[in-house]
């Protein structure tokens, strides 16, 4: 095994989980409360096995793509098969390790927020996977749609996937939201890490919104969602288009 795979908890998950090792991914949030996931062998399925609404968000892509948090390259390689030139970022050394080894071309160990004119311009921007949530916080996103403006084309997209957290009737999720309200957060600001054998992840920071709050947080920065893709109270793609 590389040295990459060995310095993020979430990297090597991703290389067991290739390798057929019985292994979860534990996602701990900052009031304790600790979550046991089944989605790894999503983060390998091919198109085939896609939900609908990301099969159908998949129509809106056009041109040079920035695959943001890239993963273990599920829509990287199915873009790159359509014929796109793609730019994966994450910053999981292992995952990108993955990534290149499953054929993904051009990967790069960048935080989002990071990105810049170095990467070059993109027509669109890719965030599945709930990857809207990387925006962090509403004050960052709003920040960080400005400086996507300046990084893409004329005429491009923002695909971005998030979760409408207010679906749940769970007393522990009802009193987190409770808790940011109080600390004059959005109720969907969640600070996360992963946890997997005696490997903890960094902690960071996550923004799940609803349908009416993506369209908030996008609003004023020169973008607008254009489209929705997916119901109201779960999962969903926001189709965000760049004004002129």
């Amino acid at each position: 095994m590389k040295s990459g795979r060995k310095q993020d908890a979430f990297g090597l998950l991703l290389a067991d989980h290739l390798a057929g090792e019985d292994c979860s991914e534990f996602i701990e949030r900052d009031d304790g409360y600790l979550m046991a996931s089944d989605n790894l062998p999503a983060y390998f399925a091919p198109y085939t096995e896609w939900p609908p609404r990301m099969q159908q968000a998949m129509e809106f892509v056009r041109g040079r793509v920035l695959d943001v948090g890239v993963g273990a390259g599920r829509f990287a390689l199915y873009l790159q098969e359509r014929g796109h030139e793609v730019v994966g970022i994450d910053v999981s050394p292992g995952a990108l390790e993955i990534c290149r080894e499953r054929g993904v071309k051009n990967v790069k160990q960048v935080p989002f927020h990071r990105v810049d004119a170095s990467l070059g311009i993109f027509d669109t921007v890719l965030m599945m996977g709930n990857n809207f949530g990387l925006f962090a916080n509403p004050r960052r996103a709003k920040w960080m749609l400005r400086r996507l403006k300046k990084l893409t084309s004329q005429n491009a997209r923002i695909v971005a996937e998030s979760l409408d957290i207010y679906g749940t009737d769970k007393p522990e999720h009802l009193g987190y939201h409770d808790r940011n309200r109080q600390m004059g957060r959005m109720a969907g600001e969640i600070r996360l890490r992963v946890r997997y054998r005696q490997l903890i992840g960094d902690w960071f920071d996550y923004l799940m919104v609803s349908q009416a709050e993506m369209q908030d947080v996008v609003k004023g920065t020169g973008w607008r969602v254009a489209e929705f893709i997916g119901r109201t109270g779960g999962q969903y793609v926001g189709v965000i288009e760049k004004l002129g």
